[in-house]
């Protein structure tokens, strides 16, 4: 079974049925927003935001339109309430990976065995589509309290579409729908990024005395590292994501084979848990470079942080942390796995803005994979869930 694109909503009687969830997420996989930092030439968010906008405003949502970066909108859909009542923001990503690789017509959804594939199906078109539903459903009951979609740019690349949002918007509590198979999670790693340039000598290589080999002098480093990340891991652990780790990503260095190579650049990824901060790693790594630095002769190196984003972990007993848990436990029949997760998510934004959040998605598989999709019968559980804790959290 499959579905075709259809024309972009004109009238609500043209419109997906508003209690099908999975009939949205049909039409949003439908639509390219594959993130062009990602993939030069990617199509971006744009169209997909002008389809979600139309979907939300006949909806009767207030939909507002953010777009610093040309072509790269975030949307934020407000249903009002009445006044009086706790805000919630529900968070989702429009932006997708890549389809060059993909494993058949990554537009085309296809369900087969109560699956749904396509690219994003998982990450995180279902995410979109349970909180649209669920926001639409929920609203037509009076709330006290505002109902807020976040759906943002960017969050494959650099998250700068979440960071526009809370530029301007903000909430009582907030939940990301990115894909937990249904499961609580209340935790997640961040990472930080780092450059070291180990500096030699250039000369000709039949002048080992003239020249210094920067390749082979980034060896010793590499080798500390290694012994960093084991130490690392016999340290203290978080309780529900372990230890903090670290590895070597890229590594450049010399340009012929007759030259001693004057420079080798590592980039590492280090991973941190809560309590671990960008500047407490630049101090580590100093500290295993520095004696290096005293121990190799010829060794020099400079150290230039890059990107980093913190890590995030919410109190179990936060108002939205029990609301969701307690209508996920009356939906399962069972209370919901609680659990932390590896890689990062936006969750660490809006904690860092003062929301307090967590993060609660499908099932599924694939997510930057070959085969990518979403199981449908937890789509609809998501959306089931979702709309029972907005209309209590925001009642």
């Amino acid at each position: 079974m499959f579905f075709e694109t259809p024309p972009a909503p004109a009238a609500p009687e043209a419109l997906d049925p508003i209690d099908d969830p999975g009939h949205l997420l049909a039409r949003l996989i439908a639509i390219d927003s594959v993130n062009p930092d990602l993939v030069p030439g990617g199509a971006g968010e744009a169209a997909i935001a002008d389809f979600c906008g139309e979907w939300l405003a006949v909806r009767g949502f207030d939909v507002h339109r953010l777009e610093k970066r040309p072509g790269r909108p975030s949307l934020v859909a407000i249903a009002h309430g009445t006044g009086g009542g706790r805000s919630l923001m529900l968070n989702g990503h429009l932006d997708t990976v890549g389809t060059a690789n993909y494993d058949g017509d990554p537009l085309d959804p296809q369900i087969r065995d109560g699956k749904m594939f396509g690219r994003g199906a998982f990450d995180m078109k279902g995410g979109i589509a349970a909180m649209m539903v669920a926001a639409a459903r929920a609203a037509r009951s009076p709330l006290r309290g505002d109902v807020i979609l976040a759906c943002v740019a960017d969050e494959e690349h650099g998250s700068f579409g979440t960071e526009e949002v809370l530029e301007s918007f903000t909430a009582d509590a907030a939940i990301v729908t990115e894909p937990s198979q249904l499961e609580v999670t209340l935790a997640h790693k961040g990472f930080a990024w780092f450059d070291v340039e180990i500096e030699g000598r250039a000369a000709h290589g039949s002048r080992p005395e003239l020249g210094i080999d920067a390749i082979t002098k980034a060896g010793h480093f590499l080798v500390a590292l290694e012994e960093l990340g084991q130490r690392l891991t016999q340290g203290p652990a978080h309780p529900l994501l372990g230890t903090g780790t670290v590895h070597a990503s890229v590594i450049h260095g010399g340009e012929e084979p007759s030259t001693y190579p004057a420079h080798c650049r590592i980039t590492l990824e280090r991973r941190t848990v809560p309590g671990e901060s960008p500047d407490r790693v630049e101090l580590e790594l100093t500290a295993v470079l520095d004696r290096l630095a005293a121990t190799v002769p010829d060794f020099r190196y400079r150290l230039t942080r890059g990107l980093h984003r913190e890590p995030f972990e919410a109190g179990p007993e936060a108002p939205v942390v029990r609301t969701l848990t307690h209508h996920a436990e009356k939906a399962l029949g069972h209370p919901p796995v609680v659990r932390a997760e590896a890689f990062w998510t936006d969750c660490a934004l809006l904690d860092r803005a003062g929301i307090p959040c967590l993060l609660f998605g499908v099932g599924g598989a694939g997510a930057h994979a070959a085969t990518e999709y979403v199981d449908l019968a937890s789509l609809d559980r998501l959306t089931d869930i979702l709309t029972s804790t907005i209309a209590d959290f925001c009642s």
